[in-house]
């Protein structure tokens, strides 16, 4: 791949949606074995912590939004809750390895009813979509009044020796990892870049309040190099 091509801007709209789709049915076979090489396996604990962030009793119905390989809906199930998973990507969903019902279809328009679920979560799936306005306001409408929504993601620590390592790895060592064990280097370039659709910190928690969300809620994770934002449906 030449300079101008990794340096070529990063899609938008309709053209981010087909190219995130696209990527993520290539990627989907070894998707869960590059996922444990480049977070250390930590991201099983970050999964948990996302959960427990719900603070949502046993038997609650939750929606896993950009569900892949099912990860989140097993976690969801092992402590007793009740998750349905949504991918847009058709080659995640037929790689799952989950018992929760799994359901193709855009996170941006949900085919749900309004109020009807008591959480929603979602793992790094917040750069991969169009607009995060409207993930947060779909978001809103299909939970209930008190309905709790937990979403991780990735993010850069403040510290500057941290930030450096960060960067090292996720920037350089990742997509090299990516490459040779996903067998995709082009998906494994786009990714780190994919960062550069996140918000900061105060503009994506403002879109979670106007979206109509209390309680709005952000924490660091792994020495800041993923975030946890959480809300309560008003």
């Amino acid at each position: 791949m030449s300079r101008s091509t990794r340096a070529a801007p990063l899609p938008e709209g309709a053209d981010k949606r087909r190219e995130v789709e696209s990527m993520f049915d290539r990627i989907a076979p070894r998707y869960d074995l590059v996922n444990r090489v480049m977070t250390l396996g930590l991201d099983r604990r970050w999964r948990r912590r996302t959960i427990a962030s719900l603070a949502l009793p046993k038997g609650a119905w939750v929606l896993d939004l950009g569900c892949g390989t099912g990860d989140l809906c097993e976690e969801l199930r092992a402590v007793g809750h009740s998750p349905v998973g949504v991918d847009l990507s058709a080659g995640m969903l037929g790689a799952a390895h989950t018992r929760a019902p799994l359901v193709r279809g855009d996170a941006l328009r949900l085919p749900i009813p309004d109020g009807t679920v008591d959480g929603v979560v979602s793992g790094f799936a917040l750069r991969n979509v169009v607009d995060l306005g409207e993930l947060f306001a779909e978001s809103a409408r299909v939970l209930r009044p008190g309905g709790r929504v937990a979403m991780l993601e990735t993010d850069e620590p403040n510290n500057r020796l941290l930030q450096a390592g960060h960067r090292l790895w996720f920037r350089r060592v990742v997509p090299v990892l990516g490459g040779r064990l996903g067998r995709d280097r082009v998906a494994y370039r786009y990714l780190p870049r994919s960062v550069a659709y996140l918000p900061p910190t105060s503009e994506l928690l403002a879109l979670v309040g106007a979206a109509g969300f209390d309680d709005v809620g952000h924490r660091r994770l792994g020495g800041g190099a993923v975030q946890l934002v959480t809300g309560t449906r008003r």
